[in-house]
């Protein structure tokens, strides 16, 4: 069986209370047997720690997700630099900018997201980045602070936006979209791309694949999103999985 990475499954989330450990089960007998879990709100790292403690397995992030910008405080960063020194996480995430999202004021989703990526940078972590209608402003900011690493999850944007994060060392995680014929662009970069940048996600419970338009997601597709991606990149299963798995285990330093 194949060895596979979710460099990027939500699986603290209600959606999976019923069935939490049946769905870890489904996982691993798909081959999925690491999962990287990221908070989206200071009340999920609880949980998000409960979880990865009493599973293998399952490795903890922290952070402000933009989309959750009303239930954040202030006070929440010196929260965040505290779990970060006590828990010891895999990485700061998930974190970002999202413009589609009109309602939500841009200058706090800036002040969040620069304070994280300053404490990443602090404690020598990685991110995990939400980039929604906001790629070009995410990667200006982090040519502008240096010397940080990680993923920007869920990637949908250009060819050229995609070499711009590899030129600074960052890495895309793929996941469902790739499985849907009109994401023509996304295809074509996946196909071509650098594999050493390339990381294996869910996004569960959210995205579903093509072929489970309307379910719940869940971590175990991301077999399925292998099979996709070695067949546009005309490569054996075999060496995307054994590439992506290693990927995320040295961007996320799992042994």
């Amino acid at each position: 069986m194949l060895t596979l990475a979710d460099s990027h499954v939500h699986l603290d989330d209600a959606s999976f209370d019923s069935d939490r450990d049946a769905t870890i089960e489904r996982a691993r007998n798909a081959g999925v047997t690491l999962q990287v879990i990221p908070g989206v709100d200071a009340a999920s790292w609880p949980r998000i720690q409960g979880l990865c403690t009493a599973g293998s397995g399952l490795f903890p992030a922290y952070g402000l997700h933009p989309l959750f910008m009303h239930q954040h405080r202030p006070e929440h960063i010196a929260m965040l630099s505290h779990w970060l020194t006590a828990q010891h996480p895999v990485a700061v995430g998930e974190i970002g900018l999202d413009f589609h999202a009109k309602e939500l004021s841009a200058e706090d989703q800036h002040h969040y997201f620069l304070q994280q990526l300053q404490l990443a940078k602090a404690f020598d972590l990685p991110v995990i980045l939400h980039a929604r209608a906001a790629m070009d402003e995410v990667t200006s900011t982090l040519r502008r602070i240096g010397g940080l690493r990680g993923v920007v999850h869920s990637f949908a944007g250009s060819q050229q936006q995609a070499e711009q994060l590899w030129k600074l060392g960052f890495h895309i995680g793929i996941g469902a979209p790739v499985t849907y014929q009109r994401a023509q662009r996304l295809r074509r970069i996946v196909a071509n791309m650098p594999i050493e940048y390339l990381l294996l996600e869910s996004d569960a419970p959210d995205q579903p694949l093509s072929t489970h338009r309307g379910e719940r997601n869940e971590p175990a597709r991301v077999a399925e999103v292998l099979q996709c991606v070695a067949a546009l990149r005309g490569e054996a299963p075999e060496t995307v999985a054994a590439a992506t798995t290693a990927n995320v285990k040295r961007l996320f330093a799992i042994a």
